[in-house]
């Protein structure tokens, strides 16, 4: 069978030749769109600090809303300038990315480098504990915007009508920006769940709407840990997720001071924490 060929016009998708097979039918040979997979190596200063695997494509903003989540950057003031590396085999394949910090910023790159890895299926691993979150970034105080049920129970539709890479491929995670009134402000679709979060906060900091303390988050799939540290980050306060939060996420939202939806779809949702955001959850 033919290896994936990459579409150069499309840097987020590679076809591939596939049988095609169906029960009480002979098989058929058939092109399919798959989801690129690529790594990208994040430099600061020249000195490499990560290398996610993700879906090509945005990559100055991934690398930005990486950079705030863990605590390097508190806003686009702190950047410089993003830019493609030029040198070495990866440099042709636009793999690595070089971050020019501003003056200002104090930079510890040995203890960067021991807490982050991160791949498609594992977003910022190594934190100990919710404290040491909340070290970089405070709980949330506000108590607004109030989100109505309505609009939230808009959200997944609007977001799925979006995923343009995921009509394509089957095999992408969305994250989506909304406002209170349930307009969607920003997409993005990545293999990793935790990178389209990034995409997706990254772009707010390249618009000038940063922060993001009057946004609702929509995610396509779970709710974990690292997603809810990445949008306290961010300073967003309701995430929304269409499949369920794990235990810590649930508790990291309590303790932040986020509202937390989980299970949006069709006319129901639970919420996890924060109910005081959202309207008409008496009626």
């Amino acid at each position: 069978m033919p290896s994936v060929n990459e579409q150069p016009s499309d840097p987020r998708t590679s076809t591939t030749r596939i049988l095609r097979w169906k029960q009480g039918a002979p098989g058929q040979a058939a092109d399919d769109s798959l989801a690129r997979e690529e790594p990208l190596e994040i430099r600061v200063k020249g000195e490499s600090v990560a290398v996610t695997m993700r879906t090509p494509g945005h990559d100055e903003e991934l690398a930005l809303g990486f950079l705030l989540s863990e605590g390097v950057i508190a806003g686009p003031g702190d950047v410089l300038e993003v830019a493609p590396c030029q040198q070495g085999d990866a440099a042709l394949h636009g793999n690595v990315l070089n971050v020019f910090l501003a003056p200002k910023v104090r930079l510890d790159l040995a203890k960067l480098k021991r807490n982050v890895y991160a791949s498609s299926s594992c977003g910022l691993c190594g934190k100990a504990s919710i404290e040491s979150v909340h070290g970089h970034f405070a709980p949330l105080a506000k108590r607004e915007p109030l989100v109505a049920t309505e609009t939230l129970l808009q959200l997944p539709a609007k977001l799925r009508a979006e995923q343009e890479t995921f009509d394509k491929t089957g095999g992408l995670h969305a994250a989506g920006l909304f406002d209170a009134g349930g307009e969607l402000l920003t997409l993005r679709e990545d293999v990793g769940r935790h990178n389209a979060v990034d995409k997706a906060i990254g772009r707010s900091m390249l618009d000038g709407s940063f922060p993001l303390d009057d946004r609702v988050l929509m995610l396509s799939g779970r709710a974990s840990f690292e997603i809810l540290q990445k949008a306290l980050a961010g300073r967003v306060p309701v995430i929304c997720a269409v499949s369920a939060p794990s235990s810590l996420a649930v508790e990291f939202a309590r303790e932040s001071g986020q509202t937390l939806v989980g299970f949006l779809r069709g006319d129901t949702f639970n919420v996890y924490s924060h109910p005081e955001r959202i309207t008409g959850l008496g009626d």
